[in-house]
């Protein structure tokens, strides 16, 4: 059963030890305040009206230019007021949930706009298994404990040290309970409630990415996550690339790119097939066969690589043979008709488009179902999705969109 997860984003600091009037969550790195990245990256993982952003009320104007049209045209939660502390902000933002009866909750600390969906997802899959989740990174210099002096005291081994992240995750009501218990005991994190009570909380790879912004110096190298990094140098072939380089009268390839797109609207049901696997949810996806959207606009972006049409040409609807049928075998045909013309596919990309279902949790999952399917390495294939921000059928909830693209490599034979 999916869970259902709302999210507390804490942006009530004012930010003292950043040293400028404005607050550091309404700075901009690139054309988003670090408050927005912040509300934007969790806005792929639940709906805009289960997050709750926490404010100061003095910073009104602020928050009205950096989340106002999220809150009229999306559906954002309206902010609710922070306290002096942040464990006092955290419990209104948790408070103010209750109506929303999430199973899961994610806490964030808006001066951390880097955060990804991988730490994300790595976060709520522990929440399977525990009450509390949180993510870390380990500490790379050595650890010294000082007395009031100045004096070491002792050195601290460092191999079973981790800097606390944020979203740090929890079962809700068990957070909730631990925030009412400690109230007015100020801690510096979440999770710190939890241990406080004998709870396990389990830590899971955080991100450099990640960064919380702190002073003012901090904008520029947390801003540098969201530039893209310079080529690396040239890499060694894959495997597969110089085998078939070195076959007998091969002197080159051409690569071919193809794209392929697909719409399939929702029916009653409990799950949708997705990229080769199932997706629980309250509907299913129509169509003459599963109506697996990702698979079929992968298909035709094969198909369009090679210049071999469309997939309703080989796979025809009105053919019954091809009712209720598994979409992994048009793909593998797709597949079949560029290993007959003695190319290979280089890499595949398919983008999933809708509200709901929450697809991040599954893309690992999709990767390797489609990577089978081709029989490709798993670093062939990229799996994402994105809304289309309420608007349109998707933004209604109405059906999902696939959009995908296939680069792939044919030889040139030698005359």
């Amino acid at each position: 059963m999916n869970k259902k997860i709302s999210v507390v984003i804490v942006a009530a600091g004012s930010g003292s030890r950043f040293g400028d009037p404005l607050p550091k969550q309404y700075h901009q790195i690139g054309d988003k305040t670090l408050l927005r990245h912040c509300v934007e990256a969790f806005m792929c993982f639940c709906p805009p009206g289960q997050i709750q952003v926490v404010y100061n009320p003095d910073h009104q104007s602020y928050l009205d230019a950096a989340l106002g049209e999220l809150v009229c045209l999306h559906g954002l939660r309206p902010a609710v007021t922070g306290g002096q502390t942040r464990q006092q902000s955290v419990i209104s933002g948790l408070r103010a949930l209750k109506d929303a009866a999430p199973d899961h909750v994610l806490i964030h600390d808006a001066a951390r706009p880097g955060i990804d969906p991988e730490v994300i997802t790595r976060v709520l899959a522990a929440l399977d298994n525990c009450d509390g989740a949180i993510p870390g990174i380990t500490v790379t210099d050595t650890i010294k404990q000082c007395d009031g002096a100045g004096h070491i005291i002792r050195t601290i081994p460092r191999e079973t040290l981790m800097a606390a992240q944020t979203p740090q995750g929890f079962r809700f009501q068990t957070i909730l309970a631990a925030h009412e218990k400690f109230a007015g005991q100020e801690m510096t994190d979440d999770a710190s409630l939890l241990e406080q009570l004998g709870v396990a909380v389990k830590c899971v790879a955080g991100s450099h990415r990640n960064d919380k912004v702190t002073r003012r110096d901090d904008l520029s190298r947390v801003g540098a996550h969201f530039i893209d990094e310079p080529a690396a140098p040239q890499a060694r072939p894959h495997p597969e690339d110089q085998e078939l380089s070195n076959m007998p009268g091969m002197t080159s390839e051409e690569f071919r790119n193809g794209t392929g797109f697909d719409v399939h609207r929702f029916a009653p049901g409990d799950a949708c097939m997705l990229c080769g696997i199932s997706v629980p949810h309250h509907a299913r996806l129509e169509g003459h066969s599963d109506a697996d959207v990702g698979l079929h606009a992968l298909t035709d972006a094969i198909l369009g690589a090679i210049a071999a049409g469309d997939i309703g040409q080989h796979f025809p609807p009105s053919d019954p043979q091809w009712k209720g049928a598994a979409s992994d075998q048009f793909l593998k045909h797709a597949a079949g008709l560029v290993k007959k013309r003695g190319g290979r596919i280089v890499n595949v990309d398919v983008t999933l488009i809708c509200e709901r279902p929450k697809i991040g949790p599954h893309t690992m999952a999709m990767r390797q179902a489609v990577a089978d399917i081709l029989a490709i390495d798993i670093d062939r294939v990229n799996v994402k999705a994105t809304t289309s921000e309420r608007l349109g059928f998707t933004g209604r909830e109405e059906g999902i969109a696939a959009q995908a693209s296939a680069s792939i490599a044919l030889p040139i034979r030698s005359s």
